[in-house]
Formats: structure tokens, C-alpha cells, sequence
């Protein structure tokens, strides 16, 4: 029963962000996502392949909002920049989670 109550819960937040927040954060995802897999691929080292990874979607969110706010009309948005870096984090952080130190 707790398990359905979440469910819907989270449904009902989920639908509530913008779409174009949603965008934004899988943006910072894949960003992330590649990221984190060439450099771990280069350099065999998960830490710093978390740290990068983390970093580039923070900027390639920041390029992008730079970007934005050049144009007519269109201003740079924090909260865009935010969902894009927590679409970063998320993946930092889960690759972390379930890596084991061998």
C-alpha cells in the first residue's frame, strides 16, 4: 500500500515541472552519462570520472543559458541551469552508489 502511495505521489510531482525542466534535466543526464563513460574509459579512474562528469553538464548548462540570454527576448535562467546540473548530479551520484571499490 506505501509502495502505491509513492507511486502516485511521485506521479503527481512528476507532472507538475515544466516540460521544459524535464528537458533540461535529461539533457544534464546524457551530458553526464557520455561524459562519465569516455573519461572512465580513458583514464580508468571513477572518481574522476564522476568529478567531469558532474562538471560537464553544469557546463554545457551554463553555455546554454549564456546562449539564451543573447537573444532577443530570452533571458538566462537559473532554475534551467539548476534542473540541467541535478540531471548531472543524479548520474554522478547513482554511477557512485553502485560502483564497489575493488
Amino acid at each position: 500500500m506505501k509502495l502505491i502511495a509513492f507511486m502516485l505521489m511521485s506521479n503527481l510531482c512528476f507532472s507538475q515541472i515544466a516540460h521544459d525542466k524535464k528537458q533540461h534535466y535529461a539533457a544534464g543526464v546524457l551530458t553526464s552519462s557520455v561524459t562519465y563513460a569516455y573519461v572512465y574509459t580513458k583514464t580508468k579512474n571513477k572518481k574522476k570520472a564522476a568529478i567531469y562528469s558532474i562538471v560537464s553538464a553544469v557546463v554545457i548548462g551554463t553555455l546554454k543559458e549564456v546562449s539564451d540570454s543573447r537573444q532577443p527576448g530570452n533571458k538566462f535562467d537559473p532554475q534551467d541551469l539548476l534542473a540541467t546540473t541535478l540531471g548531472g548530479v543524479t548520474v554522478g551520484v547513482t554511477i557512485q552508489l553502485f560502483n564497489k571499490k575493488k
